[in-house]
Protein backbone atom coordinates (compact mmCIF):
# COMPACT_ATOMS: atom_id res chain seq x y z
CA UNK A 1 0.00 0.00 0.00
CA UNK A 2 0.87 3.51 -0.43
CA UNK A 3 1.68 5.82 2.59
CA UNK A 4 3.15 8.89 3.12
CA UNK A 5 6.69 8.66 5.24
CA UNK A 6 8.93 11.17 6.71
CA UNK A 7 12.22 9.95 8.36
CA UNK A 8 13.52 12.76 10.37
CA UNK A 9 11.45 16.08 10.63
CA UNK A 10 12.07 19.59 9.11
CA UNK A 11 10.03 21.16 6.14
CA UNK A 12 7.70 19.59 3.87
CA UNK A 13 10.15 18.38 1.95
CA UNK A 14 11.25 15.73 4.25
CA UNK A 15 7.86 14.01 3.28
CA UNK A 16 7.63 11.38 0.66
CA UNK A 17 5.28 8.72 -0.35
CA UNK A 18 6.67 4.98 -0.34
CA UNK A 19 5.16 1.92 -0.23
CA UNK A 20 4.96 -0.55 2.47
CA UNK A 21 2.87 -3.61 4.10
CA UNK A 22 -0.69 -3.39 5.13
CA UNK A 23 -1.15 -3.65 8.62
CA UNK A 24 -2.30 -6.42 10.86
CA UNK A 25 -5.77 -5.89 12.65
CA UNK A 26 -5.85 -7.33 15.66
CA UNK A 27 -8.22 -7.80 18.86
CA UNK A 28 -10.45 -4.92 19.49
CA UNK A 29 -9.28 -3.06 16.22
CA UNK A 30 -10.17 -1.58 13.12
CA UNK A 31 -8.74 -1.30 9.87
CA UNK A 32 -9.79 1.29 7.67
CA UNK A 33 -9.10 1.58 4.03
CA UNK A 34 -8.47 6.21 3.65
CA UNK A 35 -10.56 7.81 1.33
CA UNK A 36 -9.36 11.64 2.11
CA UNK A 37 -6.84 12.37 5.19
CA UNK A 38 -7.01 15.97 6.82
CA UNK A 39 -4.45 18.09 7.53
CA UNK A 40 -4.30 20.06 10.68
CA UNK A 41 -1.13 22.79 12.16
CA UNK A 42 -0.77 20.10 14.90
CA UNK A 43 0.13 17.19 12.31
CA UNK A 44 2.69 20.20 9.91
CA UNK A 45 4.30 21.26 13.23
CA UNK A 46 5.12 17.42 14.74
CA UNK A 47 6.15 16.75 11.06
CA UNK A 48 8.39 19.87 11.46
CA UNK A 49 9.73 18.82 14.62
CA UNK A 50 7.75 21.40 17.13
CA UNK A 51 4.75 19.51 17.57
CA UNK A 52 2.46 18.18 20.81
CA UNK A 53 5.35 16.07 22.23
CA UNK A 54 4.15 12.17 21.94
CA UNK A 55 7.28 10.22 22.54
CA UNK A 56 7.27 8.78 19.44
CA UNK A 57 9.93 8.94 16.87
CA UNK A 58 10.24 9.31 13.08
CA UNK A 59 10.21 7.61 10.60
CA UNK A 60 6.26 8.32 11.15
CA UNK A 61 2.95 8.80 8.57
CA UNK A 62 1.35 12.18 9.12
CA UNK A 63 -1.84 13.26 10.14
CA UNK A 64 -4.42 12.57 12.13
CA UNK A 65 -8.00 13.01 10.84
CA UNK A 66 -9.70 11.61 8.35
CA UNK A 67 -12.63 9.42 6.68
CA UNK A 68 -12.88 6.36 4.89
CA UNK A 69 -14.31 2.82 4.44
CA UNK A 70 -13.73 -0.15 7.17
CA UNK A 71 -12.22 -2.86 5.96
CA UNK A 72 -11.71 -5.28 8.14
CA UNK A 73 -12.33 -5.74 11.73
CA UNK A 74 -10.95 -7.73 14.52
CA UNK A 75 -12.09 -9.67 16.83
CA UNK A 76 -14.51 -8.53 19.47
CA UNK A 77 -15.52 -5.74 17.27
CA UNK A 78 -19.39 -6.51 16.27
CA UNK A 79 -20.41 -3.00 15.46
CA UNK A 80 -18.47 -2.44 12.44
CA UNK A 81 -18.10 -4.16 9.30
CA UNK A 82 -16.47 -3.57 6.18
CA UNK A 83 -17.48 -1.17 3.98
CA UNK A 84 -19.21 1.27 6.59
CA UNK A 85 -18.36 4.76 6.24
CA UNK A 86 -16.27 6.01 9.05
CA UNK A 87 -14.36 8.82 10.72
CA UNK A 88 -11.48 8.83 12.69
CA UNK A 89 -9.80 10.85 15.07
CA UNK A 90 -6.08 11.25 16.82
CA UNK A 91 -4.80 8.31 14.89
CA UNK A 92 -1.00 9.97 14.81
CA UNK A 93 -1.16 10.73 18.88
CA UNK A 94 1.26 8.49 20.66
CA UNK A 95 1.21 6.13 17.65
CA UNK A 96 3.70 5.90 14.37
CA UNK A 97 0.98 5.44 11.76
CA UNK A 98 -1.21 8.18 11.17
CA UNK A 99 -4.44 8.44 7.81
CA UNK A 100 -1.65 9.41 5.29
CA UNK A 101 -1.98 6.14 4.04
CA UNK A 102 -4.25 3.90 1.90
CA UNK A 103 -4.84 1.50 5.35
CA UNK A 104 -4.71 2.47 9.01
CA UNK A 105 -5.27 0.31 11.72
CA UNK A 106 -6.65 2.01 14.87
CA UNK A 107 -8.38 0.90 18.25
CA UNK A 108 -12.28 0.68 17.64
CA UNK A 109 -12.64 3.64 19.84
CA UNK A 110 -11.12 6.28 17.25
CA UNK A 111 -13.24 4.87 14.69
CA UNK A 112 -16.80 6.35 14.39
CA UNK A 113 -19.51 5.40 12.04
CA UNK A 114 -21.28 7.91 9.98
CA UNK A 115 -24.23 7.66 8.00
CA UNK A 116 -24.03 6.72 4.33
CA UNK A 117 -25.13 9.96 3.11
CA UNK A 118 -22.55 12.37 5.22
CA UNK A 119 -19.47 12.82 2.75
CA UNK A 120 -16.46 12.27 3.42
CA UNK A 121 -15.39 15.27 3.14
CA UNK A 122 -17.40 16.10 6.47
CA UNK A 123 -15.69 13.22 8.34
CA UNK A 124 -12.50 13.93 7.47
CA UNK A 125 -13.06 17.79 8.80
CA UNK A 126 -14.03 16.45 12.19
CA UNK A 127 -11.41 14.99 14.38
CA UNK A 128 -9.04 17.57 15.78
CA UNK A 129 -11.23 21.30 15.13
CA UNK A 130 -14.63 19.56 16.24
CA UNK A 131 -13.22 18.02 19.47
CA UNK A 132 -11.49 20.82 20.13
CA UNK A 133 -14.60 22.72 19.67
CA UNK A 134 -17.22 20.45 21.75
CA UNK A 135 -14.10 20.96 25.04
CA UNK A 136 -14.38 24.12 24.44
CA UNK A 137 -18.14 24.49 24.33
CA UNK A 138 -18.70 22.53 27.63
CA UNK A 139 -16.13 23.66 30.02
CA UNK A 140 -18.42 26.66 31.69
CA UNK A 141 -19.57 25.72 34.82
CA UNK A 142 -22.99 25.07 35.13
CA UNK A 143 -22.89 23.90 31.42
CA UNK A 144 -23.44 20.69 29.87
CA UNK A 145 -21.09 18.00 29.64
CA UNK A 146 -22.44 17.22 26.06
CA UNK A 147 -23.82 18.80 23.26
CA UNK A 148 -27.23 18.01 21.98
CA UNK A 149 -29.88 20.26 20.82
CA UNK A 150 -31.03 22.45 23.65
CA UNK A 151 -28.13 22.22 25.90
CA UNK A 152 -26.84 25.66 25.29
CA UNK A 153 -30.07 27.64 24.76
CA UNK A 154 -30.47 30.94 26.66
CA UNK A 155 -26.50 31.10 26.43
CA UNK A 156 -24.18 33.66 24.26
CA UNK A 157 -21.33 32.35 22.61
CA UNK A 158 -18.03 34.23 21.25
CA UNK A 159 -16.10 32.38 18.94
CA UNK A 160 -12.88 34.02 17.40
CA UNK A 161 -11.53 33.75 14.40
CA UNK A 162 -15.17 31.98 12.78
CA UNK A 163 -13.55 31.07 9.89
CA UNK A 164 -11.25 28.92 11.47
CA UNK A 165 -11.36 25.58 10.74
CA UNK A 166 -12.10 25.24 14.96
CA UNK A 167 -14.17 28.15 14.80
CA UNK A 168 -16.29 27.01 12.89
CA UNK A 169 -16.97 23.78 14.05
CA UNK A 170 -17.80 25.81 17.10
CA UNK A 171 -20.00 28.07 15.22
CA UNK A 172 -22.30 24.89 13.87
CA UNK A 173 -22.33 22.89 17.22
CA UNK A 174 -22.82 25.82 19.44
CA UNK A 175 -25.62 26.86 16.77
CA UNK A 176 -26.92 22.94 16.98
CA UNK A 177 -26.91 22.84 20.65
CA UNK A 178 -29.15 26.12 20.47
CA UNK A 179 -26.93 29.39 21.64
CA UNK A 180 -26.74 32.57 20.25
CA UNK A 181 -23.65 32.97 18.38
CA UNK A 182 -20.96 36.00 17.94
CA UNK A 183 -17.72 35.94 16.13
CA UNK A 184 -14.80 37.53 14.75
CA UNK A 185 -13.26 37.39 11.24
CA UNK A 186 -10.76 39.45 9.43
CA UNK A 187 -12.42 40.19 6.23
CA UNK A 188 -15.65 40.18 4.11
CA UNK A 189 -14.50 36.95 2.53
CA UNK A 190 -14.34 35.12 5.72
CA UNK A 191 -17.49 37.03 7.57
CA UNK A 192 -19.11 35.58 4.81
CA UNK A 193 -17.97 31.93 5.80
CA UNK A 194 -18.91 32.24 9.20
CA UNK A 195 -22.35 33.35 7.88
CA UNK A 196 -22.22 30.53 6.14
CA UNK A 197 -21.37 28.49 9.51
CA UNK A 198 -24.29 30.03 10.81
CA UNK A 199 -23.25 32.89 13.37
CA UNK A 200 -25.72 35.04 14.16
CA UNK A 201 -23.40 38.14 14.34
CA UNK A 202 -20.34 38.55 12.51
CA UNK A 203 -17.56 41.24 13.71
CA UNK A 204 -15.09 42.05 11.03
CA UNK A 205 -12.31 43.09 13.53
CA UNK A 206 -9.72 45.08 11.14
CA UNK A 207 -12.86 47.29 10.39
CA UNK A 208 -15.27 47.17 13.55
CA UNK A 209 -14.94 47.52 17.00
CA UNK A 210 -15.83 44.63 18.54
CA UNK A 211 -16.59 45.43 21.66
CA UNK A 212 -18.65 47.92 21.00
CA UNK A 213 -20.45 45.53 18.49
CA UNK A 214 -20.97 43.34 21.26
CA UNK A 215 -22.46 45.50 23.47
CA UNK A 216 -25.07 47.16 20.99
CA UNK A 217 -26.15 43.68 20.59
CA UNK A 218 -27.29 43.46 23.70
CA UNK A 219 -25.57 39.68 24.40
CA UNK A 220 -22.75 39.79 26.50
CA UNK A 221 -20.85 36.43 25.89
CA UNK A 222 -21.23 33.71 28.51
CA UNK A 223 -18.52 31.59 26.66
CA UNK A 224 -15.42 32.54 24.52
CA UNK A 225 -14.04 29.79 21.71
CA UNK A 226 -10.70 31.83 21.72
CA UNK A 227 -7.88 31.20 19.34
CA UNK A 228 -5.41 34.01 20.25
CA UNK A 229 -4.20 35.01 23.04
CA UNK A 230 -3.88 38.67 21.95
CA UNK A 231 -7.66 38.93 22.48
CA UNK A 232 -7.72 38.51 26.28
CA UNK A 233 -7.33 41.86 27.36
CA UNK A 234 -10.18 42.45 25.05
CA UNK A 235 -11.99 39.31 26.72
CA UNK A 236 -12.28 40.47 29.88
CA UNK A 237 -14.12 43.58 28.64
CA UNK A 238 -16.35 42.15 26.98
CA UNK A 239 -17.56 38.49 29.00
CA UNK A 240 -20.54 38.69 30.89
CA UNK A 241 -19.92 38.57 34.49
CA UNK A 242 -19.27 34.67 35.94
CA UNK A 243 -18.12 33.78 32.02
CA UNK A 244 -15.88 31.00 31.00
CA UNK A 245 -12.78 31.73 28.29
CA UNK A 246 -11.82 28.46 26.78
CA UNK A 247 -8.53 29.16 25.45
CA UNK A 248 -7.10 26.64 22.75
CA UNK A 249 -3.41 28.71 21.31
CA UNK A 250 0.07 28.23 22.75
CA UNK A 251 2.16 31.11 23.86
CA UNK A 252 2.22 33.37 26.84
CA UNK A 253 -0.32 35.04 28.17
CA UNK A 254 -0.93 38.31 29.58
CA UNK A 255 -4.32 39.22 31.56
CA UNK A 256 -5.78 41.96 33.54
CA UNK A 257 -5.94 39.72 36.56
CA UNK A 258 -8.23 42.82 38.70
CA UNK A 259 -11.13 43.00 36.25
CA UNK A 260 -11.28 39.16 35.82
CA UNK A 261 -11.16 38.87 39.47
CA UNK A 262 -14.20 41.52 39.70
CA UNK A 263 -16.66 39.26 36.99
CA UNK A 264 -15.23 35.93 38.39
CA UNK A 265 -14.47 34.60 35.14
CA UNK A 266 -12.88 31.59 34.12
CA UNK A 267 -9.69 30.61 31.88
CA UNK A 268 -9.53 27.41 30.78
CA UNK A 269 -6.91 25.89 28.77
CA UNK A 270 -7.81 23.54 26.31
CA UNK A 271 -5.61 20.57 23.89
CA UNK A 272 -7.77 17.67 22.47
CA UNK A 273 -4.79 15.25 22.61
CA UNK A 274 -4.99 15.42 26.32
CA UNK A 275 -8.26 15.98 26.90
CA UNK A 276 -9.44 13.53 30.10
CA UNK A 277 -11.56 10.09 27.92
CA UNK A 278 -14.87 10.56 29.51
CA UNK A 279 -14.67 14.56 28.12
CA UNK A 280 -13.35 12.71 25.02
CA UNK A 281 -15.79 10.17 24.70
CA UNK A 282 -18.55 12.80 25.44
CA UNK A 283 -17.22 15.22 22.38
CA UNK A 284 -16.56 11.84 20.03
CA UNK A 285 -20.67 10.73 20.59
CA UNK A 286 -22.10 14.66 20.16
CA UNK A 287 -19.86 15.09 17.30
CA UNK A 288 -21.63 12.01 15.62
CA UNK A 289 -24.24 12.95 16.33
CA UNK A 290 -24.25 15.98 14.95
CA UNK A 291 -23.04 14.95 11.60
CA UNK A 292 -25.21 12.08 11.71
CA UNK A 293 -28.12 14.44 11.68
CA UNK A 294 -27.10 17.09 9.40
CA UNK A 295 -26.45 19.80 11.91
CA UNK A 296 -22.66 19.53 11.38
CA UNK A 297 -20.97 20.13 7.23
CA UNK A 298 -18.66 21.08 4.84
CA UNK A 299 -18.12 23.04 1.88
CA UNK A 300 -18.32 26.86 1.22
CA UNK A 301 -22.07 26.48 1.76
CA UNK A 302 -21.68 25.39 5.52
CA UNK A 303 -18.73 27.82 5.62
CA UNK A 304 -15.32 25.59 5.56
CA UNK A 305 -14.32 25.31 1.84
CA UNK A 306 -12.52 22.19 1.18
CA UNK A 307 -8.81 22.23 -0.69
CA UNK A 308 -7.83 18.58 -1.93
CA UNK A 309 -4.48 17.44 -2.80
CA UNK A 310 -3.70 13.93 -4.38
CA UNK A 311 -1.07 11.75 -1.36
CA UNK A 312 1.45 12.22 -4.30
CA UNK A 313 1.78 16.19 -3.32
CA UNK A 314 1.09 16.10 0.26
CA UNK A 315 3.86 18.32 1.06
CA UNK A 316 2.23 20.66 -0.75
CA UNK A 317 -1.06 20.45 1.31
CA UNK A 318 1.15 20.50 4.51
CA UNK A 319 2.59 24.24 2.90
CA UNK A 320 -0.99 24.94 2.42
CA UNK A 321 -1.55 24.73 6.02
CA UNK A 322 1.28 26.35 7.05
CA UNK A 323 0.58 29.19 5.02
CA UNK A 324 -2.84 29.63 6.05
CA UNK A 325 -4.73 28.29 3.63
CA UNK A 326 -8.49 29.37 4.21
CA UNK A 327 -10.55 26.26 4.58
CA UNK A 328 -10.04 22.48 5.08
CA UNK A 329 -6.85 20.98 3.46
CA UNK A 330 -7.19 17.33 2.53
CA UNK A 331 -5.34 14.64 0.89
CA UNK A 332 -6.69 12.38 -1.66
CA UNK A 333 -5.59 9.14 -0.31
CA UNK A 334 -7.61 6.54 -2.45
CA UNK A 335 -11.32 6.63 -4.30
CA UNK A 336 -14.27 5.66 -2.41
Amino acid sequence: MRAAVFTQTGPASVLSVTDRPAPPVGPGEVRVRMVLSAVNPTDTGTRAGRGVPDGVQPPRIPNQDGAGLVDAVGAGVGDLTPGDRVWVWDAAYGRADGTAQELVTLPRRQVVRMNDDVPFETGAALGIPALTAHRCLTLAPGGPDRLAPGALAGRTVLVTGGAGAVGNAAVQLAKWAGATVLTTVSGPDKAALATAAGADLVINYREEDVAARVKDSGAAPDLIVEVANDNLRQDFDIIAPHGTIALYAPGEIKAPAFKAMLKNVGVHFVLTYTTPAPAKDAAVAAVAEAVNAGAFRSGEEAGLPIVRYPLDRIAEAHEAVEQHAVGKVVIEVTQP
